[in-house]
């Protein structure tokens, strides 16, 4: 410090204190404007990125179209990447599906000199602070549901961009007709809803053919399969005036592998069993109960796949008419069986005496040849002769009928006449019942061919259906 002093006080005798004033101010002055140069190279750029919002939003309105000629439309390109086909709900007839969609405009409003601000050419804006356009989806029928993406891109060209992902819960018209072979065509028509089509205008970003081929994004791992997404722009004229439309259509088709193997592979066994079953005697109690096995496996079955049939109330699949419509030919040959049976052994039980003895001459009469019609009066004569002869014995002891003979008197022949006419007539009647049973059994046989032929009719049509249906669906 004394070295020091002693410096100045020689520089003081040497030079002089005005000359040292002199050289004192220089060097100040020197770091002066090196530090300020060096403070201006070191400035950061959001202290740039700062003023430009300030200057941009400072005097914007976000209420008022942003468009410095009000005859002008504001043009709003539109794009669209669906991502994946979340559920396919048949009965409530609506779709989910997750999409990007993508809006971009122009606001004449919002435009600068990049190079005014450090050569900034895009920034970030939260989207409350500026104008939106109120672009819809007309199919909405529940809230959608979409992550919370506050900022928009704006260039310097006033270009804003406006990216976001969505998932949508659109009314669409499923048909289950097909099912599972099956291609939904659902829409998604993206509108304005207060501003005609002289204010906001909608257009394509990309082409439309890029649109309709793009698969990049999908899930294609789900039960579904993007097919194409075609759009088409339209004009709806409506009282209040003419509103542009962009809508596109997501066509997917359904991979029926899963409802082969648990659904129509199942089926036809059921149905080949139930035709096999025709081969069993018509007159089989086994053949009964091998049919009620049948119906209860279809009733089983056909509970355990309702969840999987997606039917409508305007339409139902065609697998599950097929189905009714072969439970219904079963029911109809289990019920033809019961009656058979019952017809057959109508002998055991006591209704025998009354319905053999006025039904089967009957029936003989209106059945049988001219010979059998002929002899059919003569059994019945004689059952009838029996009868009076057995009815006089048996009246003979209490004294009173037409037999009014004593025992002494009555010949020993016309017992064994009597007992003979009732052998006979017995056996008369086993030999009519004999061919009663052989006419049902023929008329039997004559209906399980029928239900046959009509079962295996069935049964191709729906075979040549299903295959069809694939081959359709395998040409899409």
């Amino acid at each position: 410090m004394l070295k020091t002093l002693l410096h100045k006080s020689d520089l003081k005798q040497l030079f002089g204190p005005q000359l040292l004033m002199e050289l004192a101010c220089c060097k100040s002055a020197t770091g002066t404007a090196s530090g300020s140069s060096t403070a201006d190279a070191q400035r950061p750029r959001n202290s740039t990125l700062n003023r430009l919002t300030r200057h941009l939003l400072l005097n914007y309105s976000k209420g008022v179209r942003p468009v410095r000629n009000w005859s002008k439309a504001t043009t709003i390109y539109l794009d669209l990447s669906v991502h994946a086909v979340l559920d396919v709900d048949t009965q409530n007839q609506k779709l989910t599906t997750s999409i990007w969609f993508r809006q971009i405009w122009k606001d004449e409003f919002l435009t600068w000199n990049s190079s005014l601000y450090d050569g900034i050419s895009e920034i970030s804006l939260p989207l409350s602070t500026i104008w939106s356009p109120d672009i819809v989806i007309n199919e909405f029928v529940d809230v959608s549901k979409s992550p919370d993406l506050p900022y928009v891109y704006v260039n310097a060209a006033g270009k804003i961009k406006n990216h976001k992902p969505m998932q949508v819960v659109s009314a669409c018209s499923l048909e289950a007709y097909a099912f599972p072979f099956d291609t939904q065509n659902c829409s998604l028509t993206f509108s304005s809803i207060l501003h005609t089509v002289e204010d906001v205008d909608l257009n394509f970003w990309r082409s439309r053919e890029d649109i309709k081929n793009d698969k990049m994004l999908f899930l294609n791992d789900g039960e579904w399969e993007l097919l194409s997404v075609p759009s088409h722009p339209r004009v709806l004229h409506m009282e209040t005036g003419r509103f542009a439309q962009i809508q596109f259509n997501v066509v997917i088709r359904r991979r029926p592998l899963l409802y082969v193997v648990s659904l129509l592979i199942p089926s036809l066994f059921l149905m080949v069993i139930d035709l096999a079953s025709f081969y069993l005697p018509p007159n089989c109690g086994t053949r009964i109960t091998f049919k009620t096995s049948v119906l209860v496996g279809y009733t089983v079955f056909k509970v355990n796949m309702s969840d999987k049939l997606l039917g409508t109330a305007v339409s139902t699949p065609l697998i599950g008419v097929f189905f009714t419509v072969c439970m219904a030919l079963l029911v109809l040959s289990l019920s033809k069986s019961i009656l058979l049976v019952k017809f057959l052994h109508l002998g055991e039980d006591p209704v025998r005496k009354r319905l053999f003895s006025c039904c089967w001459v009957g029936s003989a009469l209106d059945r049988g040849s001219p010979g059998e019609r002929s002899q059919a009066p003569r059994l019945q004569a004689a059952g009838d002769i029996a009868g009076l002869l057995l009815h006089g014995e048996e009246e003979e002891g209490k004294g009173e009928g037409p037999w009014k003979v004593t025992s002494a008197r009555k010949a020993p022949m016309e017992k064994i006449l009597a007992e003979l006419l009732l052998i006979s007539s017995h056996l008369r009647a086993l030999d009519w019942a004999g061919r009663l049973e052989v006419n049902w059994l023929t008329l039997s046989y004559r209906l399980d061919r029928l239900l046959f032929w009509v079962y295996v009719l069935i049964l191709g049509v729906y075979a040549v259906t299903l295959c069809s249906l694939w081959v359709v669906w395998s040409s899409q």
